[in-house]
C-alpha cells in the first residue's frame, strides 16, 4: 500500500515540476512567466519531499525531519523570491506584453 502512495506522489511531484518548467519555458513574458517555477514547481518538489519523507518513515520506523524541513523551507522561501523578482521588474520598469492582466494595480514608487 505505501509503495502505490509514494508512487502517487512521486509521479504526481513529477508531473507538476515538467508543468512548471513548460510554462517558463512557453510563456510570452516575464511576468507570467515566473508563474511555473513559483507554483507548479514548487507544489512538485514538495510532493516529492513528502514521498521521501514516507518512504524513509516506513524503511527505517522513524520520522525522518529533514524532508519535513526542507519542504517547510521551500515552501516560505519560494513565494518570497517570487515576490522579490516581481518587484524587481518593476522597478526596472520591466516591459509586459498586452495581455498581462494586473499591471494596472501597480502602483508607481
Amino acid at each position: 500500500m505505501t509503495e502505490w502512495l509514494i508512487s502517487a506522489l512521486l509521479i504526481l511531484g513529477g508531473l507538476f515540476i515538467l508543468i512548471g518548467s513548460i510554462g517558463l519555458v512557453k510563456m510570452p513574458d516575464f511576468f507570467m512567466r515566473l508563474h511555473g517555477p513559483t507554483k507548479a514547481t514548487t507544489l512538485g518538489m514538495a510532493l516529492l519531499l513528502i514521498a521521501a519523507n514516507v518512504f524513509f518513515s516506513v524503511e527505517n520506523g522513524v520520522i525522518n525531519i529533514k524532508e519535513i524541513l526542507i519542504s517547510i523551507f521551500l515552501l516560505i522561501t519560494a513565494p518570497i523570491t517570487g515576490y522579490m523578482l516581481i518587484k524587481s521588474a518593476i522597478h526596472h520598469e520591466l516591459k509586459a506584453k498586452d495581455g498581462t492582466k494586473g499591471m494596472d494595480n501597480i502602483e508607481d514608487d
